[in-house]
């Protein structure tokens, strides 16, 4: 197994082989055995095998794949793009249990910590990719292929020099909407409030979505289970933004 601080990680550019800034950094430092020996364990149940590209994270091209072969049944398919530790997606997997999430990470000890704790809760309908989310979304999965997306709390890129790195932009929803069915759902959250008006100006102007609430923000998802992120956030003062557009 290679770890995320190995050689043969560091060798890499991130923006190598690729058109665009990707939305993510390879920060991960060398895993806890614990980790280790769960990536080892649980990786063949719930890891999938996504054949890499040249770049980090990136996709071999022609590679795709079928939610139904993936997860072993047909059902509605929920992905979280930047999924962390894992703590929001096993929490709805645990209360959802006719329903597929895939959770997409490049952080490996993240990705390592969501195994283990889905272990524990015994999930049956959670799977992982170590990919960059964007390609998994155009590429490899089919179109019309998810009910609903999520992106909770994404790296805001608080520096205007850095803000072409911001997940949320023009190009990203015309990839959203190819992978959402008609009438599908895309929920957004973040504690940052220019990304937040951002992700509005960006999502109002996307012919292929139309918002789900009233008013200037969406009522806070139910489904979310409050992590220590987001406590943090709320006891620094920042205010949390939600936001839901439907695929028309």
């Amino acid at each position: 197994m290679t770890e995320p601080d190995s050689p043969s990680f560091k060798s890499f550019d991130p923006t190598t082989f690729r058109e665009k800034p990707v939305s993510f950094v390879r920060r991960s430092g060398r895993m806890t055995s614990g980790q280790l020996r769960g990536w080892d364990e649980l990786s063949p149940r719930y890891l999938i095998n996504v054949p890499p590209g040249p770049a980090v994270s990136s996709i071999a091209e022609g590679a795709t794949g079928n939610p139904e072969e993936l997860f072993g049944r047909r059902a509605p398919l929920v992905i979280e793009i930047g999924s962390g530790q894992g703590h929001a997606i096993v929490h709805a997997a645990s209360q959802r249990p006719d329903t597929n999430f895939l959770a997409l990470e490049v952080f490996r000890a993240g990705l390592a910590r969501t195994m283990t704790a889905a272990e524990e809760a015994d999930l049956d309908n959670l799977r992982l990719a170590e990919v960059n989310a964007p390609e998994m979304l155009e590429r490899y999965l089919p179109a019309g292929s998810a009910d609903e997306l999520w992106v909770f709390f994404p790296d805001p890129w608080k520096k205007a020099r850095h803000h072409k790195r911001r997940l949320i932009a023009p190009d990203f929803m015309a990839i959203a909407a190819r992978v959402l069915r008609p009438g599908g759902v895309i929920r957004l959250a973040t504690d940052w409030e220019h990304y937040a008006e951002q992700m509005r100006e960006v999502l109002d102007a996307a012919a292929e979505f139309e918002r789900d609430f009233a008013g200037d923000w969406a009522e806070r998802y139910e489904g979310r289970v409050r992590t220590a992120f987001e406590r943090k956030g709320t006891e620094k003062g920042r205010a949390i933004r939600d936001l839901t557009y439907r695929r028309v």
